[in-house]
């Protein structure tokens, strides 16, 4: 069988393919505009400024995180097994939209208790109004998931992400101040959630989201009984929002800048991941609910070597590419963020397969492991943080104690995994041994090798194991 064909006739087949590519898409493109805006406001405000401007959005993005109390997850897991779907949808929206006002009051406390700066906390009070939004905007998201719909997000998205590029437009012409930008930021925020709204959900109305009554029952389903949720949803953010925060108050504003540089270079990396494992999971859910534990294996193994070779990828490319894309993107003044920026990426070869691992174990109803992992996880991440800082004050540090913590992560869900026969031993151990390999191999031949052969040779050789692998298996199992 030929190859290409091979490939176009199993895509053209998958269900899971078809449902993820408009929202991977939109979503790609949406982050291509947005990092153009963030690269606009690094070049045109001084570094305080942009720096102020990051913590303020830091805090508000810490709350989000906790906002939403991770029941998006929950919220495609149940959808299918309401017999009233839109009067289910319709609670969950207000809900969230409830919670984000909760978690907005929340967010104006914590700023003024934390931060004595009279900008940063003007700057996160607009700001914070963004966790009201993104709540009904991510509920409406998991309802296009659950429903295999998320085409509709696919204008909405772009519009957003066009729309912040055209305001970073307007500062180069007409330079405004951090204030007036937060403004205009939250301005254009609302008017997606508008969007989403009205396209995103047309079967729903803002009036009968207002209308429908939310019991103490609905409360408790959706709160009380599913507060795991919460935490593992609130992870992923909080994971590295407070490694910005620690930053802030024990490092100067430039180390705030270089990382924040390096965090948004590294979400830009994780964006298909992350949004390929919103699809995976509801392919998951599927698979476990149909209780076909050996379809259910062999798509967790053919998934996991497409992320292994992405993160590998990933990581060659700004190994070799990282001094030319930092001074380009954002100016020489951040040429600190280089170092930065090759360390961070070292949690990339964990993070894809780490965020597939963590989705499949709550795919399987054991979210209370994943929570327990998760919280072990960010205290370790913690401890070895503030412990490294008091004897060494520099952005490494916060680097090796991500990825030290990622390991550990890492390493237990794999344990978990292997003891409810998903995986092996020795396919754990291989895992982690190709990549200690790549990167050891990696770092040497750099010295040795021109680096941007060397990451052309390492992308066609990873990309040509992966298309013999499927041929070989003859099981592209992306259903």
């Amino acid at each position: 069988m030929n190859w290409l064909n091979f490939f176009k006739q199993k895509l053209a087949n998958s269900t899971l393919i078809k449902n993820g590519l408009w929202g991977i898409t939109a979503n790609l493109i949406q982050t291509v505009f947005i990092s153009l805006f963030f690269v606009i406001l690094a070049r045109e405000f001084n570094s305080s400024d942009f720096a102020e401007f990051l913590i303020a959005s830091t805090i508000y993005q810490v709350m989000v995180a906790f906002s939403s109390l991770g029941l998006g997850q929950w919220f495609i897991r149940e959808f299918d097994h309401q017999s009233d779907q839109e009067n289910f949808t319709r609670k969950f929206i207000k809900v969230q939209a409830g919670l984000g006002i909760v978690f907005y009051i929340i967010n104006i406390v914590a700023v003024f208790l934390i931060y004595p700066d009279g900008q940063i906390r003007i700057l996160a009070v607009i700001l914070g109004s963004n966790i009201i939004f993104d709540n009904i905007i991510a509920a409406i998201k998991s309802l296009n998931v659950a429903e295999f719909k998320q085409k509709k997000t696919f204008s909405i998205l772009i519009i957003d992400g066009f729309l912040r590029l055209a305001l970073g437009i307007i500062i180069i012409l007409q330079p405004i101040s951090i204030i007036l930008l937060s403004i205009l930021t939250i301005s254009l925020r609302f008017l997606t959630l508008n969007l989403f709204v009205k396209l995103g959900a047309s079967n729903l109305s803002v009036k009968s989201i207002l209308m429908v009554k939310v019991y103490w029952a609905d409360l408790k389903e959706q709160i009380l009984i599913n507060w795991k949720f919460a935490i593992i949803g609130s992870m992923s953010i909080i994971y590295w929002r407070l490694s910005n925060i620690i930053i802030a108050k024990n490092l100067t504003l430039q180390d705030v800048a270089n990382y924040e540089i390096s965090f948004r270079i590294f979400s830009i990396a994780m964006i298909l991941p992350t949004l390929a494992s919103a699809t995976v999971y509801s392919q998951f859910v599927k698979l476990n609910n149909l209780k076909d534990n050996e379809q259910k294996n062999t798509f967790y193994r053919n998934v996991i070597h497409l992320y292994t070779v992405f993160a590998i990828i990933s990581y060659a490319f700004i190994y070799s590419f990282a001094q030319i894309i930092v001074p380009i993107a954002f100016g020489n003044q951040y040429v600190d963020a280089i170092v930065c920026l090759k360390e961070m990426f070292l949690t990339i070869l964990l993070g894809p397969t780490a965020l597939l691992q963590a989705t499949l174990i709550v795919s399987i109803k054991a979210e209370k492991t994943d929570m327990i992992l998760n919280i072990i996880s960010l205290v370790v991440n913690i401890v070895v943080s503030l412990i490294g800082l008091h004897f060494v004050k520099s952005l490494s540090v916060i680097n090796y104690s991500i990825l030290f913590s990622f390991f550990i992560f890492h390493l237990a869900q794999s344990f978990f995994l292997i003891k409810k026969g998903i995986t092996t031993t020795i396919s754990a151990i291989t895992h982690y041994t190709i990549l200690l390999i790549f990167v050891i191999a990696y770092h040497y031949l750099s010295d040795v090798i021109n680096p941007y052969i060397l990451f052309v040779v390492t992308a066609v050789v990873a990309l040509g194991y992966l298309v013999k692998y499927f041929i070989n298996k003859q099981s592209l199992n992306l259903t």
